[in-house]
C-alpha cells in the first residue's frame, strides 16, 4: 500500500521519536487540516487512509468535500486521536493534500480560463512516477479531463515513432491505418472502439498532408484517427489547422499542446481547437498551503 510506504520513509521504518521523547503515550488530542490560501481541495480520501494506516483507531472527519472552492482559513477536516499518532503522521497527510490540491487547483485556473470556449482541458503523463493515478484524480477535481492513463489504453504516434516509421518507409496516412487494423485484430470489438488513435504533427504542412491524404482515400470514419496533436504550434498557426479540418475531415478532434499555461490557454482555445493538453500542473504547480492546527489535547 503507497501509503504505508509513505508513512515508512518518513519513520525510517523506526517512529517519531520527537513525539516518544516528549508526548505521554496516552496523550489524545484534536487537530483541524486548515487552508492557509484559496484553492480546490483533492485527495481527501487519500489522506483519510494515511491516518488510518498509521493509527486505525484516529478519528477523521471531513468537512467539504473533494472539488470544493476554499477560502483562506477554511476547516477542511479534523483529527482525534492518539497524539504521537496524529504527529506522525502529519506530514505525509499534509504532502498528499497539498500536491493534490495544488494540481486541482491549478487545473481549475485553466478551466476557469477557457470557460465558455468549446475546448477541454486534459493532462498527460508527466507525472511523477507511482502518483499518476492520484494526479489524474486531481485534474479531474480541478474540472480537466485524462488524457491516456498510459501506454496500454490508447494509440499515440509521436514524433521518435513518426522517425521509426520514416526508417521504414510509412508514412502517416498508413500507420493510422495499421494502428486502426492492429487494434481490431488483437482487441474486442468493445476495446478496439474505447482505445482512441492520435498522431503528434510538429507543422501546417504536415497537418495538410495528412489530411488531404485521408480525404483522398475516402476512408470509413472506423479508419480515421481519432485526434491530431499539434505540438507547440502559435495561434495562427493553430487557425490553419483548424481551417483545414474544418474543410477536410470535420470529425476529427484537434488538440493543442505545448506552452500551455494560464496565460497562454485561452488565445490556444480561442483558435478553435477542441482540446488543449498540458503537464503545467503536475510539474509546475505550487503545492495548496495546508496547516494542521491544534483545538485541544
Amino acid at each position: 500500500m503507497r501509503a504505508r510506504d509513505w508513512l515508512a520513509e518518513d519513520l525510517g521504518h523506526e517512529c517519531d521519536w520527537t513525539s516518544v521523547a516528549v508526548v505521554h503515550k496516552s496523550a489524545c488530542a484534536e487537530l483541524q487540516i486548515v487552508s492557509r490560501t484559496q484553492g480546490v481541495i483533492a485527495g481527501l480520501p487519500v489522506a483519510e487512509v494515511v491516518a488510518q494506516v498509521a493509527d486505525p483507531q484516529l478519528q477523521w472527519q471531513a468537512f467539504v468535500a473533494d472539488g470544493t472552492v476554499v477560502d483562506r482559513g477554511t476547516h477542511v477536516a479534523t483529527l482525534k486521536g492518539l497524539t504521537r499518532s496524529i504527529l506522525s503522521a502529519e506530514r505525509v497527510l499534509l504532502n498528499t493534500l497539498g500536491r493534490l490540491s495544488g494540481v486541482a487547483t491549478a487545473t481549475r485556473q485553466l478551466v476557469d480560463n477557457v470557460a465558455g470556449m468549446p475546448c477541454r482541458v486534459y493532462d498527460t503523463r508527466k507525472t511523477v512516477p507511482g502518483w499518476r493515478l492520484l494526479d489524474k484524480y486531481a485534474t479531474r477535481m480541478g474540472g480537466g479531463w485524462n488524457h491516456r492513463m498510459g501506454l496500454y489504453d490508447a494509440i499515440l504516434i509521436k514524433d521518435n515513432h513518426r522517425a521509426a516509421m520514416a526508417a521504414a518507409g510509412i508514412d502517416y496516412t498508413e500507420a493510422v491505418q495499421r494502428a486502426r487494423t492492429f487494434l481490431m485484430q488483437t482487441f474486442p470489438p468493445t476495446r478496439a472502439i474505447e482505445m482512441i488513435v492520435e498522431i503528434e504533427l510538429d507543422t501546417v504542412l504536415q497537418t495538410k498532408e495528412l489530411l488531404q491524404s485521408l480525404s483522398n482515400l475516402k476512408l470509413s470514419d472506423c479508419m480515421l484517427p481519432d485526434v491530431l496533436l499539434l505540438d507547440n504550434m502559435s495561434p495562427a498557426q493553430l487557425s490553419e489547422c483548424v481551417a483545414l479540418r474544418n474543410a477536410l475531415q470535420p470529425a476529427i478532434l484537434l488538440e493543442a499542446s505545448g506552452g500551455i499555461r494560464p496565460e497562454t490557454v485561452a488565445a490556444t482555445a480561442s483558435t478553435g481547437v477542441d482540446r488543449v493538453s498540458t503537464g503545467w500542473p503536475t510539474h509546475n504547480a505550487p503545492w495548496l498551503d495546508l496547516g494542521l492546527d491544534w483545538v485541544h489535547g
